[in-house]
């Protein structure tokens, strides 16, 4: 119950939300730096644990709905109080969270045990006076949006009018306004008449950052389809697709599984589009359709193992990927607690692992590499002996500063940059 299975920063980086498998949401919140402990900023504390999804049951289909947390996304901060979302497979739920540190005493009406007094007994009017209270952080749900997604939801992004959101499932994308919980309009329908002649589905789905009419979404086909609600009302046709075309000397019994997108990702200034499949991220520009400007091995190394992770069902995992504030870094997970960064303008890359043993407070990660046959150097790890039971499918970058979450099956790793 307590594998993490989404992390996500807010807009200013304060706050760090997790899901995990049982349903729960931790809010992190980051240490405001002391005068006497300068070194203590950037450590990130529980903020507000509270459950956001309990299971489910189906009735008219006979189908237990998971209380996992699928994804969290945070809305921009308009008040003292923060405002995320958080799906499971069914149902997204609207959270707030605020802070109380006074509570109102001198009621006319109750008690201070909070029992209706007798009316006949009040002679005297009270004005009522806040005290001051130990902090309490409240968690409360304020809109439900259910009952709108047949298949599993996968994808969440909140709309750069802050005023509508999307929600994707297998076959279909839905367009919810906040104020609304008992419609959606459907914008994307991919079912075909008959489910037999079925070819694809969507894998993810995102807002562009910038221009509230246009949105992407990734297929299982390794296609993206970029779509302007300013067309029609319904989706269906593109006015972008991208796609690159395959090597026919490369073809094989898995290229079509491990062509298949897990994750994409507008860059912060909404030109590019970062995608992840099985063995590579690739990030597109948004004027060129027919190839990627750039495509960052992950784990090359995997080629020759497809078959042993087919056959331990590995290669269906779902990796997700992330920009760095400033669009210049991209990172995403493999195995072993591994995690990889490519700069994009040098094209170096390094490869990282999240464990417990080299995860000391103000410990230096050492770069970690694999070898492929032949002789094994002392600091290298031999591609056999990787463990695919650890993987990093999910990871988070501050936006504006080299801090990143990391979460390798039900442990937070939070790593930063070292200052000198």
């Amino acid at each position: 119950a307590d594998i993490i299975s989404t992390v996500e920063f807010n807009h200013t980086g304060e706050l760090l939300a997790t899901g995990d498998k049982g349903g729960r949401v931790v809010i992190f919140q980051r240490e405001q730096e002391s005068k006497n402990q300068p070194h203590r900023r950037g450590e990130y504390n529980v903020y507000s644990t509270f459950q956001s999804h309990e299971p489910e049951f189906d009735y008219l289909k006979s189908l237990e709905i998971e209380e996992k947390i699928n994804k969290i996304r945070w809305l921009p901060q308009q008040n003292a109080a923060y405002f995320l979302l958080s799906t499971n497979d069914k149902t997204v739920k609207l959270w707030k969270v605020s802070e109380r540190d006074k509570r109102p005493e001198g009621y006319n009406l109750k008690d201070e045990e909070g029992r209706l007094r007798d009316p006949s007994m009040i002679t005297v009017l009270r004005v009522p006076v806040l005290r001051p209270m130990d902090l309490m952080v409240e968690a409360t749900p304020r809109r439900v949006f259910a009952n709108a997604h047949t298949y599993h939801i996968n994808s969440i992004s909140v709309n750069s009018d802050y005023e509508t959101y999307m929600s994707a499932d297998d076959l279909r994308i839905n367009l919810w306004n906040f104020e609304i919980t008992n419609q959606s309009f459907n914008i994307v329908d991919i079912k075909p008449a008959n489910m037999e002649e079925l070819t694809e589905v969507i894998t993810a789905a995102e807002f562009h950052p910038h221009h509230c009419n246009t949105f992407v979404y990734s297929s299982s086909k390794g296609t993206i389809r970029l779509c302007d609600m300013r067309t029609a009302a319904l989706c269906d046709r593109h006015a972008k697709f991208f796609e690159e075309p395959e090597d026919p000397s490369n073809r094989s019994f898995f290229s079509e599984i491990i062509s298949s997108i897990s994750d994409v990702k507008f860059s912060h200034s909404g030109r590019y589009i970062m995608t992840r499949d099985y063995l590579t991220v690739k990030v597109w520009d948004l004027n060129m359709e027919n190839r990627p400007i750039e495509t960052y091995q992950v784990h090359d190394y995997l080629r020759s193992k497809l078959c042993s992770l087919y056959e331990n069902d590995c290669i269906f995992d779902k990796f997700e990927c992330v920009w760095n504030g400033s669009d210049s870094v991209i990172m995403t997970g493999s195995y072993n607690n591994f995690f990889r960064m490519f700069d994009r303008s040098t094209k170096r890359d390094v490869t990282l692992e999240a464990s417990r043993e080299n995860s000391k407070p103000r410990a230096v990660l050492k770069p970690r590499r694999v070898c492929v046959g032949g002789k094994r150097r002392k600091d290298e790890i031999s591609v056999d002996s990787l463990d695919f039971s650890k993987k990093i499918l999910h990871t988070a970058w501050h936006p504006s500063e080299n801090i990143i979450a990391v979460a390798a099956t039900n442990n937070l790793y939070i790593f930063q940059d070292k200052v000198n």
